[in-house]
């Protein structure tokens, strides 16, 4: 009889699991009914990245990876395992009751980042960071900054004016934004009086108005790269009603680059927090307010709501009917940042192909 070979052996199925850190990352491989492999620390840098995978492959054919913090310290890890097609997994931090258990340390950590991803348990796809969502996230944060301590800045001068001397407070008080911040910025106090609290007052304030008009232009600037790099991403989603250059960056950061990670519209609605929460108990049936995901996301649907109370015919015909039915204004709102999600998504997820280059 002819001799039939043998099939090669498949190597096992192996998961893996990383601890990121800063400076290094430790990783963890586990078989498939969670028996640790190996624990190892590899600096978090491109040569510890390929070392890392090269000694998870070791242990048997890799199928997954658990990461913990691919947003943040394990972000250059994630842009490698992505270029080498291994699937990866966002892994929630543990549990504080089963930390406090277990204990902490970084080997720890990695394993149970891998177990996670064996089980699929509190885990999600990571956002792919290598390409126009995340240059326009880059734009935003610089963008966020800037508006935040602007901000602070005319509430510092708001606050020095109440304090100030009689005479400067009452030349100072009545006036507008603009006219204040010029008004400020263009005085030339005596610099060798610095022990009077008026010539005091004038040059802390003509230094916070330099600072807003700089902040204020560092503003313009932002937005002069950010408008037509959103328009580029998805011209769709700024010719909807509500939506201006800032809605869309927030909702295309939120989404991410990889939308198809948002398996459907509920999703999204989740992940906005714009989805109600079951509170049902016994006989009892009712939802409650969902506090939870991207908090900036909620806010800028809230935006595209408040801007179509005001100007959308459509909008503010269902808020007189629901007003009709008992609903409150606060309850109408969270419905129609709901509906806004819904259609938002179905634009954001069908965005145009990037051009060639």
């Amino acid at each position: 009889m002819p001799t039939i070979a043998p099939h090669p052996r498949q190597p096992p199925e192996v998961t893996g699991g990383v601890d990121t850190h800063l400076d290094t990352h430790t990783a963890a491989v586990i078989d498939p009914i969670g028996r640790v492999l190996g624990t190892r620390q590899f600096p978090a840098d491109p040569a510890g990245y390929a070392a890392l995978l090269d000694w998870m492959h070791t242990f048997g054919r890799l199928t997954r990876v658990g990461v913990e913090g691919t947003g943040a310290y394990g972000a250059g890890l994630a842009r490698q395992l992505h270029r080498k097609q291994v699937e990866i997994i966002e892994v929630d931090r543990p549990h504080r009751k089963t930390r406090r258990f277990q204990g902490k340390s970084d080997p720890i950590d990695a394993i149970a980042a891998a177990k996670t991803a064996l089980a699929a348990e509190r885990t999600a796809t990571p956002k792919q960071r290598d390409g126009r969502i995340e240059a326009l996230r880059t734009l935003r944060v610089a963008r966020r900054s800037a508006v935040e301590q602007r901000a602070d800045t005319q509430r510092q001068i708001r606050a020095l004016i109440v304090t100030a001397p009689d005479p400067l407070r009452e030349h100072l008080r009545h006036l507008k934004l603009p006219a204040l911040i010029t008004t400020c910025a263009g005085w030339r106090p005596d610099r060798t009086d610095t022990a009077s609290p008026a010539t005091a007052t004038r040059l802390a304030l003509r230094s916070l108005a330099r600072r807003h008009q700089q902040l204020t232009t560092e503003i313009t600037d932002l937005d002069q790269l950010l408008a037509p790099l959103a328009a580029t991403i998805s011209p769709r989603l700024l010719a909807v009603p509500g939506v201006g250059t800032d809605v869309a960056g927030q909702l295309l950061v939120t989404a991410g680059e990889n939308h198809d990670r948002l398996t459907s519209e509920a999703a999204f609605a989740m992940l906005c927090g714009v989805a109600p929460i079951p509170a049902s108990s016994g006989k009892t049936t009712r939802h409650r307010l969902n506090r939870g995901g991207d908090r900036q996301a909620n806010a800028a649907l809230y935006r595209v709501v408040l801007t179509r109370l005001r100007w959308d015919d459509r909008t503010r015909a269902y808020v007189e009917r629901r007003t009709a039915q008992g609903l409150t204004k606060k309850e109408i709102i969270r419905c129609l940042k709901r509906y806004v999600a819904r259609e938002l998504y179905q634009i954001i997820t069908t965005r145009d192909p990037e051009p060639a280059t």
